[in-house]
């Protein structure tokens, strides 16, 4: 019997095995085997479930995301415009108009610090 070599049983034990079981399930035996049976079955669709899910996983992981040309090219075109379409031009004049009007606070705030020291 090669396929219980391994656990290095000969003839003598494995009748003895097969007599105790005899004398510990007697007429219960053959229900024993075949939920024995079935129970081995199960455990090796259950495997078989868990290698095809684990198969599954790998083969996604190895394929490249569907989007990633995508991002990669929007992150190296620079920030993205708003939802409305491209950016609009800045108004230079009212960017003078706005740093004047600051500058103009700045200084009355500045005045008003001197009054008061």
């Amino acid at each position: 019997m090669t396929t219980l070599a391994f656990l290095n049983l000969g003839m003598g034990e494995i009748l003895l095995i097969c007599f105790l079981g005899l004398l510990i399930f007697g007429r219960r035996l053959p229900e024993v085997g075949r939920s024995l049976g079935s129970s081995i079955v199960e455990f090796k669709k259950g495997l078989a479930g868990i290698e095809e899910q684990a198969n599954k996983t790998v083969d996604e992981t190895k394929k490249k995301p569907a989007g990633l040309d995508t991002v990669q090219d929007s992150l190296r075109a620079g920030p993205a415009a708003p939802s409305g379409g491209a950016l609009p031009a800045p108004n230079t004049a009212d960017l003078q108009e706005q740093l004047r009007l600051a500058n103009e606070r700045i200084k009355a705030l500045e005045e008003q610090n001197k009054a008061k020291v």
